[in-house]
Formats: structure tokens, sequence, C-alpha cells
């Protein structure tokens, strides 16, 4: 089981991905804003971070700039899906980049690969 952050402010999105990831074997926190994720991360690490707020960018940048959450994979989950947005996405640094609508099955292909391709064990 890997903890995940999920930063969403939309409330129907928060509650599906909480049901649904719970569902799927994972501990779910979720975070409505980028400043109170950034805190969450401070007092409880999780394993992988899921951003969909305004103000991304800035949320990944601040886990960048930190030697303490520099390693924590982040997936970015967004209504812009122009390939101009995804590259800037993946140059900026994201694991992933997922657009919306997605669907439940891929999500967690997705967040599986990430766990998988940076050796974390959930633990």
């Amino acid at each position: 089981m890997a903890k995940i952050l999920a930063v969403e402010d939309e409330p129907s999105l928060q509650e599906l991905l909480e049901y649904q990831l719970k569902r799927i074997g994972h501990e779910i926190r979720v975070a409505t804003d980028g400043q109170q994720a950034l805190e969450m991360v401070k007092s409880d690490r999780p394993v992988l971070v899921m951003l969909r707020v305004m103000g991304g960018f800035q949320v990944l940048r601040s886990l960048q700039d930190d030697k303490t959450t520099n390693d924590i994979p982040v997936i970015m989950l967004s209504a812009k899906g122009q390939q101009h947005d995804i590259a800037a996405g993946i140059e900026k640094g994201v694991f992933d980049y997922i657009t919306k609508p997605f669907n439940i099955p891929n999500l967690a292909e997705r967040i599986e690969k990430a766990l998988t391709s940076t050796k974390i064990d959930g633990k």
C-alpha cells in the first residue's frame, strides 16, 4: 500500500480519487490547495504526489527545491491536454502528465508505473 497525496481543489474529484485509490489498495490523503499540500508533505511524507490545482507548478518547484522532498514523484492531472502543455509539464519535471477526463484503470496503471519506476515499495 502506497501513501499518496492527491492535491485537488474540486470536491467531486477529491471524493472520486479518494474512493478509487483506496479501493485499489492505496492510502490516500487529500489537500485542497498547494500550501496545504506542502504542509502535509512535511508532516507525513507521501511516496507519490498527484497535483491538479491552480499553482500546481509552484508546488512542484517547491518539492523539487527541497532536499527532503525532491525525490517524490509527481503526477500532474490537468484539463490542459495540448501537446505544449504536456511537454511543459515533462520539462518541469513531473513524472507523468495525465489529461482529463481520465479513467481510473489508466490512472491506476500510471500510478503503479511511477511507484515501480522510482523503486518505491509504499512503506
